[in-house]
Parts: structure tokens; C-alpha cells; sequence
């Protein structure tokens, strides 16, 4: 496989082209509005980029996850915002390894036409936060229907979709099985007994808080065996890592893009800025670490394709590009001085959104520890 950051070069410029159609003014004023951007989603959506993970024989574009991680990239890279739909690739994966037949006839093609959207996931809950094993929203099972009590936090995009998967308790927690008794549902996002309520943010991303009260799934929209559930969102989690770090890469190649172009062109003190080595051996150093971190993405993203083992790596490409982005972030603003500030060069609105990725989906504290322990045997810290 070519690892360069050029591979896939038609892929990539049948992305680039449609990003190319929604420049940075639309993103300008789509941030400052703080809404929806609707109008690049159901371009994506109509171009196919957005059911690249759904097979063919369901509408899609049977795409692999590094392929998808591409099309994320591109976007990033050409100043957008893939937040706001990024939630389809990785969702759809606990959906396409562990759904059903059925379930996979009735949604897929749907989901892949634009019918229906499949981009949120209500899993975290105020008082668990990364220890999904304390969930306390609770699935009771009441003849052909499962009642839903309980809250979810950080749950995103939810307004802008049709489909969620949610993650609920099924049996009491044992200490002893602490992953066991969880459950995945997909819920229709407009049944009664859901409770949205927006969480205003740094950055303009669509998250809720939601209160779940005697809310009713049909039984045959559990996704899987019961009491399973953790298993199967590893897949999702695990692909989630992977397009971040994808998206990452880009924000970071963005970054360094940006950098080097303003620091050819800014001229003070009768020189170019960027013939100081204070700002070129910065932009120098922030671009290797993103070539390298590219190297990891590309890593995880084959095993998972391959279906072999990857959430080490998917911790670990996740971990390494968004530190990578966030220096590269930090680079392009020292290197545009006081201009880096004004919104018109999109700096200060790229920055916000990549400093997103040190915290969530999952924080870098979580990564060093399941490594420590995982990778690396050393004893369990929590």
C-alpha cells in the first residue's frame, strides 16, 4: 500500500472537487451562525461519500475503512468540518458486522440513498463518562418491546438523524463481568420518550444531552445477542479512533499548508518570515509528526479491514494524530501572529475544532492506560 499523503489520488480528487464547492466563506458563515451544515452533508450524501462503508448490494459504495478514512481526510484537509458527519462511517459498522438480515435489508438502503441518517450513538451518560461499564440507562423487556429509563450525554448529531444506536443495560452490573450485561439498540430518533436538549460549545458541533424516559424499542431492533452489546460497539469505537486520527492527519496537513503559505508571503523587517528558522524549524518539526502519525492511521486502518485485532492501534493512531494536529494547530497560529485570531483566514475556527480530539471520543489518559495495560502488561491503574 502506498502510505504517501497522496495515495488514492482519484479517490481524493473526487473529494476534493465537491469540498472545493463549499469554500471558506461557507464555513465562516456556518460557524458564526452555528448551524447545520446541511447543504455539504446532502452533497456528500448525494455523491456517495457518505454510505462509502455500506455494500453495494445494499445502495452503497462498499468502500474499506481506509478508504473511508480518506474521504474524512480530504475533508478536513480542505478547511471543513467532518464532525458533522463522520458519525455515519462508524456507526454503520456495528450495524454492518453484527445486524441482522433483516435489519440490514430494512435500513441499509435507506441509509445509503439519504432516506435516513445513521450518525448518532448514545452511549456516554453523566455519571459514567469512559467507564462505559457504570451506564445506568436501563432496557427492561416487556413482551415483544424493551421499555428504555435513563440519560445520555455528548450524544451528537441526533438532531440531524433519523437513527441512533443506543447502548443500554439489559442486566444488573457484576463486578466480576463488568462488560457483560449491555445491550445495543437502533432507535428511530422521533419515538416518543426522548428528551433532546442542546449543548452549547466551543466549537459549532451539533451535541445533546438526552433524557430517556419509558421510551419503547420493537425486540427485533436489538442489534445482536443480548447482553453483548460492549462487544459489538468495540467495532464502531474502534473505527470511530480510526477516521479521527484520519481527520486529524488532515486538519494537520491543513495546518502545515497554511503555515507555509503565509510564511512565504508575510514580509517583515524587508524578508520573508519564513526565512527564520524560528518559524520554519517549527512548521519543520510539526510536519513530521504528522507524516508519522499518517503512518499509524494507515496501520489500524488495514488491520481492522482485515478484521484482525486493532484497538491498540486505533488508540494509538487516534492518540498520536491528534497530538500531532493540535502542535500543528499551535504552529499555525504562532506563525500567523495576530492574524491567526481574525476569523477571515479560518485559523482560530480550525483551531477550536482540532483541540477537540486531545478530549473526545476518548481522552488521552484512557489511550496511555489501556496501552500500559494491554500492550504493555504493566498492572491495571484503575
Amino acid at each position: 500500500m502506498n502510505l504517501g499523503r497522496d495515495n488514492y489520488p482519484e479517490l481524493r480528487d473526487a473529494v476534493r472537487e465537491l469540498c472545493n464547492r463549499f469554500d471558506s466563506a461557507y464555513w465562516q458563515k456556518i460557524d458564526e451562525k452555528r448551524v447545520y451544515p446541511e447543504e455539504f452533508v446532502d452533497a456528500l450524501t448525494k455523491a456517495g461519500w457518505m454510505s462509502a462503508l455500506i455494500p453495494e448490494d445494499y445502495g452503497g459504495s462498499g468502500l474499506s475503512l481506509t478508504e473511508a478514512t480518506v474521504i474524512m481526510e480530504e475533508v478536513t484537509r480542505s478547511g471543513g468540518n467532518a464532525g458533522c458527519c463522520h458519525g455515519q462511517m462508524y456507526n454503520m459498522n456495528t450495524l454492518l458486522r453484527h445486524g441482522s438480515p433483516e435489519q440490514k435489508r430494512r435500513y441499509l438502503p435507506k441509509i445509503a440513498s439519504g432516506e435516513l441518517r445513521l450518525q448518532s450513538m448514545g452511549v456516554t451518560e453523566p455519571g459514567a463518562g469512559t467507564d462505559t461499564t457504570k451506564i445506568k440507562t436501563v432496557a427492561v423487556k416487556k413482551g415483544d418491546r424493551y421499555v428504555v429509563n435513563g440519560q445520555k450525554v455528548w450524544t451528537s448529531r441526533l438532531q440531524h438523524s433519523e437513527l441512533m444506536i443506543l447502548l443500554a443495560r439489559t442486566s444488573a452490573f457484576d463486578a466480576a463481568k463488568k462488560s457483560a450485561g449491555m445491550s445495543i439498540f437502533l432507535v428511530e430518533t422521533k419515538s416518543k420518550g426522548l428528551d433532546v436538549r442542546p449543548i452549547r460549545n466551543m466549537v459549532n458541533h451539533e451535541t445533546n444531552a438526552v433524557f430517556i424516559d419509558n421510551l419503547e424499542i420493537p425486540a427485533e431492533n436489538m442489534i445482536g445477542e443480548e447482553g453483548k452489546g460492549f462487544r459489538y460497539i468495540l467495532d464502531g469505537l474502534n473505527a470511530e479512533r480510526i477516521l479521527i486520527a484520519a481527520e486529524c492527519i488532515g486538519d494537520g496537513y491543513w495546518f502545515i499548508d497554511k503555515s507555509c503559505s503565509y510564511a512565504k508571503d508575510r514580509v517583515v523587517f524587508d524578508r520573508p518570515i519564513g526565512q527564520n528558522q524560528g518559524i520554519q524549524f517549527p512548521i519543520a518539526e510539526a510536519y513530521m509528526e504528522i507524516e508519522a502519525a499518517n503512518l499509524m492511521r494507515y496501520k489500524a486502518s488495514g488491520l481492522f479491514d482485515e478484521k484482525k485485532p486493532c484497538g491498540a492501534e486505533a488508540n494509538m493512531a487516534k492518540h498520536l494524530a491528534a497530538k500531532a494536529s493540535w502542535e500543528a494547530a499551535n504552529v499555525c497560529l504562532q506563525t500567523h501572529g495576530g492574524f491567526g485570531f481574525a476569523a477571515e483566514y479560518d485559523v482560530e475556527r480550525k483551531f477550536r475544532e482540532n483541540r477537540l480530539y486531545l478530549v473526545a471520543p476518548i481522552s488521552t489518559n484512557l489511550i496511555l492506560s489501556y496501552l500500559a495495560e494491554h500492550v504493555l502488561d504493566l498492572p491495571r491503574s484503575f
